[in-house]
């Protein structure tokens, strides 16, 4: 005779590392098996959109480093994209290889954490975490000789940079880069063929390609579902059109092919940085000429860009004065969270946590 049971729910977070921010899980269960899962969000939020109204346009980048703070940079581009569109602002061409080599350390930075906290997650501990943030480190060391900051840059301004980079940069990036092959091979090594793992994430957590266009997923979350979309490629902003290299997509959608994803992006990054390194002018100015206090014409733009975690874009409204009427974000945080739901129901908690953590969310942007 069956026993009946009475289905019980169960918080996670705001509090559990493995929520990732402040981040609560509502999950319903049927003994260990998920019945139903409601994402609760709202427990970061700063209003940085209506802050942004009180704000002149260039105060309002510091605000953007604090969405994606595990890639802060990459929020100033898309940010700085939308008023130069709004104000017909040419950026000049070092400045635009220097937004490149840096929205792509970014891209390094981010995955390199994702993947491993993701790997701490699925219960590999810190051994992953700590190898890929020892390459994580070198990339801050770079933001910092450059801008003094080591999390919230403030470097990038609207018609460029805040100031060029220091002598000593290019030859560390350099050598950066050319290591980077060689960890990101051992990463492989380490993790690819790990019997747990590949346990662990094989067919966990899977999103299927059509459930993740009807979302409006994007990153890679979206590709590993087999969506080649990457707005470097369809819709190219700053110069990425200049630039050979491949978009990794995925097959299945599950936990593994997300992380996989990840991987094969890191060394595309690398050969972007490897190109812009030999295309960048040697010399000229990172600003183009900007006052203080300008005041773009009365109008709305939009600027998006391929952030690491997806399509992150700004909506622009000017009114002819010195800050804008209002700012509106698009995070891709916020919509691929949305797929949690579905990708969980039928697994278990411990599966919960690896497919939360494969989505590679951060609370400042979906929480804005």
């Amino acid at each position: 005779m069956p026993i009946k049971t009475e289905p019980f729910y169960l918080n996670l977070g705001p509090q559990h590392p493995s929520t990732h921010g402040v981040f609560r899980l509502r999950v319903q269960l049927d003994g260990e098996v998920i019945v139903d899962v409601e994402p609760i969000i709202g427990y970061l939020h700063r209003g940085i959109e209506k802050l942004a109204e009180t704000r002149t346009y260039t105060q309002v980048i510091p605000l953007t480093d604090r969405l994606d703070y595990v890639a802060s940079m990459t929020n100033n581009l898309a940010y700085c994209l939308a008023v130069e569109k709004l104000a017909g602002i040419k950026v000049p061409e070092r400045a635009e290889y220097l937004r490149i080599i840096f929205s792509e350390l970014m891209r390094l930075a981010n995955h390199f954490l994702a993947i491993g906290a993701f790997l701490n997650d699925c219960g590999a501990l810190a051994t992953p975490l700590i190898y890929m943030w020892r390459e994580r480190e070198k990339i801050v060391d770079l933001c910092e000789m450059t801008c003094g900051q080591r999390l919230l840059f403030n470097y990038m301004r609207v018609g460029g940079m805040s100031q060029d980079v220091p002598v000593e940069f290019m030859p560390a990036l350099k050598k950066f880069v050319a290591e980077m092959p060689k960890f990101i091979g051992e990463y492989e090594q380490l993790i690819k063929q790990n019997e747990i793992f590949l346990a662990r994430t094989k067919g966990v957590g899977i999103l299927p390609r059509e459930m993740a266009i009807d979302i409006g997923a994007s990153g890679p979350v979206l590709r590993a579902s087999g969506v080649n979309w990457d707005i470097r490629k369809k819709d190219p902003y700053s110069i990425y059109d200049r630039f050979d290299f491949e978009v990794p997509t995925g097959d299945v959608g599950d936990c593994y092919d997300r992380f996989w994803v990840r991987m094969r992006e890191m060394r595309q990054s690398v050969r972007i940085l490897e190109q812009a390194i030999g295309q960048i002018p040697a010399k000229g100015t990172v600003w183009a000429d900007v006052p203080q206090f300008f005041r773009p014409p009365a109008g709305e733009a939009y600027g998006h860009i391929e952030a690491p975690k997806g399509n992150l874009g700004f909506y622009v409204v000017g009114d002819g004065s010195i800050a804008p009427y209002r700012v509106h974000i698009f995070p891709p945080s916020l919509m691929n969270v949305t797929a949690l739901r579905d990708m969980a129901i039928g697994w278990k908690v411990a599966d919960l946590i690896i497919i939360f953590g494969s989505i590679d969310v951060v609370l400042g942007e979906i929480d804005r």
